[in-house]
């Protein structure tokens, strides 16, 4: 794929807009293997795959945008409608950079969001999904992602009340060779589980439904299982540590299996409450709450809304240094193809032209230099002129030149008409000065 022939198209399912059933059919045995799927479409030149507990993203380079949603409906047919964000070439690129900065996150600025695209660029790389254009996209992604958490504060304290919960729970006790419990699988479930598993040795996630515990389990990296409410009394005898965070009406806990509970830690950031009121009365059983945490949270939010203006300043500014970019290797790409075209004439006319003289090595390193003198000066103002019309965004004029100066333009032998067909008048005066008077009146001839 040359850089300026695609473009770029994409598509997001994210936690915005779609349920966790519609993310895991959605999601690809892995992001190399979406990526391998996605090159298997005739028509896409790159993918690029980014697959989180919380999005799945496809990126194509294709002719067209049609092209590009066609074939990235392998990730997009098995979801419901309206789950499904699709973008054209500059929305992609900027929605790319976004999410590599932490603006498009659950949780504003969180730091894991940046790992997880170098992940998928080496993913996407392994499979040979990268080429010229997504490998200015995504790495520029990348370095905006590194300047959004180096220049900015988007990414201190805690925000969400998951990782308050946690934050709370690591103050509070020591969370080595802890087991923990995580009840319920949705949003701040997921965030509490991921976050509680970076700190101990064994995490078990309850919730209503299995599958979506289980769905939750995979996404960490420490020893962890899934299980029914029904073995909620099992678990909370286990567990040293306990996050609530169900979308339950009623109490998820009863009184009973809190009091078997012995020496543990409960924090409930259920609303409504997951945990009886007389619960707190139990011996053994420390119990923190939404008001305990929402003071922590609401002061880190505010900081990180300052920040992620500074932010969205940081991805306006590289967005726009990668449109230039893309610019300027396209009118390269052009500048190279008339260059090409204008030596292969050029070397055709100066070999007709020397086996027509009889010139020694000094005269016939005049005329190769006069060539090249005249090709760079005829060339100069078509080359200021197609990089002008790069940052104008004039296609118009890029694609005649395309045309007319194609890498394969020349014929296959010159006519007669263009052999010898430099005179000494075509000369620059600095360099007829310099050359043998002979070398003029034979050119002249």
């Amino acid at each position: 794929m040359t850089v300026g022939t695609g473009v770029v198209t994409g598509v997001s399912i994210s936690h915005a807009t779609a349920s966790v059933d519609d993310l895991e059919r959605a999601a690809a045995t892995s992001q190399r293997a979406a990526v391998a799927t996605l090159l298997d479409e005739p028509t896409v030149e790159e993918a690029f795959v980014l697959q989180t507990c919380n999005r799945v993203e496809g990126y194509v380079v294709a002719e067209s945008h049609e092209a590009g949603r066609e074939a990235l409906g392998v990730l997009t047919d098995a979801v419901e409608a309206g789950t499904v964000v699709e973008f054209d070439h500059e929305e992609s690129l900027r929605h790319l950079l976004r999410v590599a900065a932490g603006l498009e996150s659950l949780v504003l600025g969180e730091d894991q969001i940046l790992g997880q695209v170098r992940d998928a660029y080496e993913d996407a790389r392994s499979e040979s999904g990268i080429g010229p254009l997504l490998e200015d996209g995504v790495t520029k992604a990348i370095h905006v992602g590194e300047r959004a958490r180096t220049e900015t504060r988007i990414n201190e304290g805690v925000v969400s009340l998951a990782s308050a919960a946690v934050q709370l729970l690591d103050d509070e006790c020591d969370l080595r060779g802890a087991t923990g419990l995580v009840v319920g699988a949705g949003e701040m479930g997921t965030l509490a589980a991921k976050s509680l598993a970076e700190r101990l040795d064994h995490l078990i996630v309850a919730n209503r439904t299995v599958p979506h515990a289980q769905h939750v389990v995979r996404m960490v990296d420490t020893e962890a299982s899934a299980v029914a409410l029904n073995a909620l009394p099992a678990a909370v005898e286990e567990a040293d540590v306990i996050v609530s965070a169900t979308g339950s009406p009623d109490a998820i806990f009863d009184v009973e299996t809190l009091e078997a509970a012995g020496e543990t830690f409960l924090v409930d950031i259920a609303q409504p409450r997951d945990v009886p009121p007389a619960a707190e009365a139990i011996d053994g059983l420390t119990v923190y709450d939404l008001d305990r945490l929402e003071a922590v949270t609401d002061k880190t939010r505010r900081q990180r809304e300052r920040a992620a203006e500074a932010v969205e300043r940081i991805v306006d500014e590289e967005f726009e240094r990668l449109l230039v970019q893309y610019k300027r290797k396209r009118a390269d790409r052009v500048i190279s193809a008339m260059y090409e075209s204008a030596e292969r004439v050029k070397a055709q006319e100066v070999g007709t032209a020397l086996g027509k003289l009889d010139l020694d090595e000094e005269g016939e390193a005049i005329v190769e230099s006069m060539a090249d003198a005249i090709v760079s000066q005829l060339l100069a103002a078509p080359t200021t002129s197609l990089r002008d019309a790069a940052e104008v965004d004039d296609w118009e004029t890029i694609q005649t030149a395309l045309e007319l100066f194609d890498p394969n333009f020349g014929p296959e032998s010159p006519p007669p008409e263009f052999v010898a067909s430099v005179g000494s008048e075509d000369i620059p005066e600095e360099m007829r000065e310099e050359m043998p008077a002979a070398v003029l009146d034979q050119l002249d001839d």
